[in-house]
């Protein structure tokens, strides 16, 4: 048995950069083995040494999330090196942005398959490991374009949007287990996908913000820290939206 069979263990897709790489640092931060999962080894393997010379414990899964039987083996193996698996992060995404009238069905077949069905596909595989050990925290990373929609992004808010319904649904089924199912929709986050953006634009998006500011991938990760803690089993079946008040009504 793996040394981390006392520790709540914890896998995170799309851990190798942004948002991933931190919910997995403050993951292992507060004392979980995670299993660091992404396409890109190189670099997990950084970030796994980053984890433990701070002291804490991770493990490399190279894994491409679109690939489903790849994904559900991935798991499976989770389950059978440690004894366990406690929590479920399904961060991975992609977009394939374009407007309608211009979008292909390759551009929206692979985000609904990278974004939506890979998180179905963890689910069902995570499932019985939790059930197993009558413990289970599940959390998607949604987005705010998912809850209120954003031009040039049909596939990705579809996705993003389906990862609420899918997760409420689950958490449904599962509650009586243990297991909780939690959906966490950052707003704009300093990662990749903005640095690029003209400062024109990030200076309009954050007028919008009563914060006045982008949010960082830190604040993503703690509410993720939170949803995925044991102390929170009465939450369930949420949408925790991480925006800086950008979708407040």
């Amino acid at each position: 048995m793996a040394e981390s069979n006392e520790k709540r263990v914890a896998f995170v897709t799309g851990a190798s950069r942004g948002i991933g790489r931190a919910i997995a640092s403050r993951l292992a931060a507060d004392g979980r083995h995670v299993v660091l999962a992404s396409r890109s080894e190189g670099p997990l393997n950084e970030l796994k040494t980053e984890i433990e010379q701070a002291g804490g414990s991770a493990s490399v899964c190279a894994v491409d999330v679109g690939d489903g039987a790849a994904l559900a083996a991935a798991i499976e193996g989770v389950f059978k090196e440690h004894g366990r698996l406690d929590i479920l992060v399904n961060n991975a995404g992609i977009t394939r942005d374009n407007l309608l009238l211009r979008m292909s069905d390759e551009e929206f077949d692979e985000v609904m398959n990278v974004n939506l069905r890979s998180a179905f596909v963890a689910c069902r595989a995570a499932a019985r490991p939790m059930m197993k050990g009558k413990f289970g925290r599940i959390v998607s990373i949604a987005s705010t374009s998912g809850l209120v929609g954003n031009s040039g992004q049909a596939n990705y808010a579809a996705s993003k949007s389906a990862l609420v319904g899918f997760s409420r649904t689950i958490a449904r089924e599962l509650g009586t287990k243990g297991i909780t199912a939690n959906v966490i929709a950052p707003g704009f986050i300093e990662t990749d996908m903005t640095k690029d953006l003209p400062p024109q634009v990030t200076d309009h998006i954050k007028g919008l913000l009563a914060v006045r500011d982008l949010g960082k991938p830190e604040d993503i990760a703690a509410a993720v820290a939170y949803a995925t803690s044991d102390e929170a089993g009465y939450l369930t079946g949420q949408v925790i939206t991480v925006d800086g008040g950008m979708t407040m009504c």
